[in-house]
């Protein structure tokens, strides 16, 4: 299997820039396996950011403990003692763990649980 070309994350990062708090630009790549990543950064004093990551972190890596993803989210940075903090050098990256699973099903799959539409704010407030 061929590394993935652009076209293949573009339904994916599409959908993403939408989503409230996440920050462009989105970049993505893969390997010669098939196995590929997303990464952004989300916008930590936006309103929603926790709500986002929450909503995140339940679809792609434990939807249910019977119907899980071949995704992971979580946070990278590089040293914050060298660099800054997380409102400048914080970002997510969500990987996938089975070259068989493409960027566009992930997007069905987000866009099937997350609330919709993405963009609006309405629809992600959980009134905590």
């Amino acid at each position: 299997m061929a590394k993935l070309d652009e076209r293949a994350f573009k339904t994916l990062i599409e959908y993403l820039e939408k989503v409230p708090a996440i920050q462009k630009p989105i970049a993505s790549g893969s390997d010669e396996d098939g196995f590929w990543w997303i990464k952004f950064g989300i916008d930590i004093d936006h309103e929603l950011a926790w709500n986002v990551i929450q909503e995140l972190g339940c679809v792609v890596n434990y939807i249910s403990v019977t119907e899980r993803l071949p995704t992971v989210f979580y946070p990278v940075s590089p040293a914050p003692y060298l660099n800054g903090g997380p409102r400048d050098f914080l970002s997510w990256v969500i990987e996938n763990k089975d070259k068989d699973f493409r960027p566009g099903t992930l997007q069905k799959w987000l866009e099937g649980r997350l609330p919709q539409p993405g963009g609006d704010l309405e629809q992600w407030n959980t009134n905590d």
